[in-house]
């Protein structure tokens, strides 16, 4: 029997795929689509942000118990803009340790809040970040080491806004919450009390942790009221697990414009748009017709992903409801015309390779499987070794261009790069074209891929750079690795 289908056969065999706990309670569902608030971040001082606990109410009549930066659930969408200093202070009212990691950010190891960086129960750090990269869509979430999927679900996340004055966004809806409106997308279960419903052991951490609700902005499938024009939706898969293959339900096209680390080139017309934990994607969607219309995903089964049924990511599966448009907002579209091209695309500005480095995502070592079986969490590792906080695993130079080839075993897995952004040059040996997928910060890897990747800033190894799957019961198990830049 091939391995990968002994994998399938034991997940299936052990668990129902990938869904941990049904709603017993009434769900709050079609409730108006909350908007965070907008905290612009500039070289004043003042601008907090606290990690708390809070209560938050998915289910009719029932309050969770969540997590939120500075509020009850996630956090302020934070909005800097580039060549100036972001300056923040990042506060721990929790009794845990928490991090504050700026997914996506060009900023030095020791401002990058990786594992390393931890913050104590009660600290409060100064961080000035001197923001030097293109306009896009970011986000910011916890990642200390094993806790990462507990915090992040319960919600220790938001967004980040990047402004580019260089770039003539004037042709883009731009009207925050309006015409330019954010989509924090995550899955979520619940127990019968409508509280939140988290297991990071046993096939859940074998397969990563999905729920069976979605929510947006931390509402259940709510309602979007939008002008009639075009509108951007900003989409963040901020799930631990769960990978969206997003479309409307009526059939029509819109356009993606920007992906992990900016605008794409051109505008590129889509039916469905593939998102992994992590992933982001802008996309302009033309309401001048005045019809409503849900955005939905399709349901993937786990055993799908990596190809393991022969079918991959993007068959099969039930529609999972993501968010209902209806157009006819109290204020007008800004835009009317579609643009045919962005002035201010992150395009690759990459050097000839120096070197090629080669990375294995492993599942299950050592004793990985039975510890799943019982209900323990399974070790998981990269090129053999599972993550270890003292352990440099790679050493990289400043300005050195470097081929990355990843490949993965038994499922597939989003891959994650700190520090910097890269370009996909190929997956599962054929060639990426950069116009659709522009500047990254996280691949799909279904079989392999080859990026192509260079840093700019320096990571000590007291605070070194982290990459590592993004699903994140595999990060929190042992699939990271981290390295120097000097």
């Amino acid at each position: 029997m091939k391995r990968r289908s002994f994998i399938a056969g034991s997940m299936a065999a052990i668990a129902a795929p990938g869904l941990v706990g049904r709603v017993r309670a009434q769900p709050v569902f079609g409730g108006q689509l909350p908007i965070p608030p907008l905290m612009e971040v500039g070289e004043e001082s003042g601008n907090r942000l606290d990690a708390i606990e809070g209560t938050h109410a998915f289910i009719e009549g029932e309050q969770a118990q969540t997590l939120g930066w500075s509020q009850d659930h996630l956090g302020p969408t934070l909005r800097m803009r580039r060549g100036r200093t972001a300056r923040l202070t990042i506060g721990n009212r929790l009794e845990s340790e928490i991090t504050s990691h700026w997914h996506g950010l060009h900023v030095p190891g020791w401002l990058d809040g990786g594992p390393q960086s931890l913050i104590a129960s009660g600290r409060n750090i100064e961080q000035a970040l001197d923001i030097d990269q293109p306009a896009g869509t970011f986000w910011y979430h916890s990642h200390p080491h094993g806790r990462t999927g507990d915090q992040v679900y319960r919600g220790l996340a938001g967004l980040l806004l990047i402004e580019d004055d260089r770039a003539d966004t004037s042709v883009l809806p731009s009207a925050y919450g309006v015409d330019d409106i954010p989509l924090i997308i995550q899955d979520k279960a619940f127990t019968r009390r409508g509280n939140l419903q988290y297991d990071d052991g046993g096939m859940a951490a074998m397969q990563g942790f999905r729920g069976d609700r979605i929510a947006v902005n931390g509402a259940l499938e709510p309602v979007a009221h939008v002008p009639q024009g075009l509108v951007r939706f900003r989409l963040l898969n901020a799930s631990n697990a769960r990978v969206y293959v997003l479309s409307f339900d009526d059939g029509r096209r819109f356009h993606q414009i920007a992906s992990d680390a900016g605008l794409l080139p051109a505008p590129v017309s889509r039916s469905q748009l593939q998102l992994a934990p992590a992933e982001r994607a802008e996309i302009l969607v033309d309401f001048s017709n005045g019809a409503e219309a849900r955005l939905v995903s399709q349901d993937v089964p786990v055993q799908m992903m990596g190809g393991m049924m022969g079918g991959g990511m993007m068959g099969g599966g039930s529609d999972l409801e993501v968010l209902k448009v209806v157009v006819g907002g109290s204020r007008p579209a800004t835009v009317s015309e579609l643009p045919q091209e962005f002035s201010g695309a992150y395009l690759p500005v990459f050097g000839e390779p120096v070197r090629r480095r080669e990375f294995r995502l492993n599942m299950m070592m050592g004793m990985g499987m039975m510890r799943a079986m019982f209900g323990g969490r399974p070790t998981f590792g990269i090129n053999g070794q599972a993550y270890d906080m003292g352990r440099i695993d790679q050493q990289l130079r400043r300005g050195e261009t470097e081929i990355w080839e990843i490949s993965a075993d038994m499922m597939s897995h989003p891959f994650h790069v700190h520090g910097t952004s890269f370009q996909v040059l190929t997956q599962n040996g054929i060639s990426v074209d950069f116009a659709e997928t522009g500047m990254k910060d996280v691949v799909w890897i279904e079989n392999s891929a080859e990026i192509l990747v260079r840093f700019d800033h320096p990571a000590t190894p007291e605070a070194p750079y982290m990459y590592h799957c993004h699903i994140l019961e595999h990060e929190d198990s042992g699939m990271m690795g981290q390295f120097t830049v000097s």
